[in-house]
């Protein structure tokens, strides 16, 4: 039985893959693979059709970054907190209802973004439009805080008491023995929460569809509109795009690119945990 539930795993991943490349094989057989990397438009669905996959990827890292850049420093704020300076009952309280975040769906996320964070940017930046990167990142980032928080939480956690007695002992403080010795300690943890997160924010769906718009573009303005990889592939599958035409089949091409990244990204995650753990054992 455990034989076969990895077995079924293992099948599952190549069967998305299979279908990923062959739908994909497909597309390239009839547009450039250097027009598909190398083009700063994308408009399969106009009448002058352009295939650059640019535009999406870059409204899909603007996100992303954005994202982060909440998600991180509250994030690891939280996880320090629980684990070097709140009560074990504190602990047992809040770190549940920090988690509930991450099951709010995400459907409520967009339009959270798009009812209360953009009119509220509105009122310090005016000339934002109505569909924007910037508040579409910053919810995601609210989103993805239980990933950083909660994993790097357990990681400071997972750090063994004598590298705090010994910092305590050599008359450190707490937020020194903290930030220097423990987050340190435990930084192959919290470079796995980092990229978790990552990898959930840059395939996230209905947040961008609903508050960053549909407007593919190559910018990193966080004040327009964009559209992401995530937010193209469901335009095109829920609309009334023939199945089998070449429009339909960029969004395997979408997936296809988002799948290579999300790939790339994984490997660079190991390898630096690797790394990490070899420099702190």
């Amino acid at each position: 039985m455990l034989k076969l539930s990895g077995l079924i795993t293992v099948l599952t991943t190549i069967g998305i893959i299979w279908v990923l490349f062959s739908e994909s094989f497909s597309f390239f057989k009839e547009v450039s693979l250097v027009e598909f990397l190398t083009d700063d438009q994308w408009t399969p669905l106009f009448a002058n059709k352009r295939f650059g996959i640019m535009p999406l990827i870059s409204g899909t890292l603007l996100t992303t970054v954005i994202a982060l850049s909440v998600a991180l420093p509250l994030g690891l704020t939280i996880a320090v907190y629980l684990s070097e300076y709140a009560p074990n009952k504190v602990r047992d309280v809040l770190k549940p209802l920090l988690e509930i975040l991450a099951a709010v769906p995400t459907v409520v996320y967009g339009f959270f973004a798009l009812m209360v964070v953009t009119p509220f940017l509105k009122t310090i930046f005016p000339n934002i439009s109505g569909f924007n990167a910037l508040s579409a990142g910053i919810v995601m980032g609210i989103m993805i805080i239980p990933f950083v928080s909660s994993l790097s939480e357990d990681a400071l956690r997972a750090v063994p008491k004598s590298l705090r007695e010994a910092s305590y002992g050599l008359g450190a403080t707490r937020l020194q023995t903290a930030f220097k010795v423990m987050v340190p300690a435990a930084s192959s943890g919290i470079v796995v929460s980092v990229i978790l997160a990552f990898s959930r924010a840059i395939g996230e769906t209905m947040i961008v569809a609903i508050a960053a718009g549909q407007q593919p573009r190559l910018t990193f303005d966080p004040f327009v509109p964009i559209e992401t990889i995530t937010a193209y592939i469901v335009q095109v599958s829920l609309g009334d795009v023939p199945h089998g035409s070449l429009e339909y089949k960029t969004i395997f091409a979408a997936g296809m690119t988002l799948f290579v990244f999300t790939f790339i990204l994984n490997n660079l995650s190991f390898w630096i945990r690797k790394k990490f753990r070899e420099e702190y054992e």
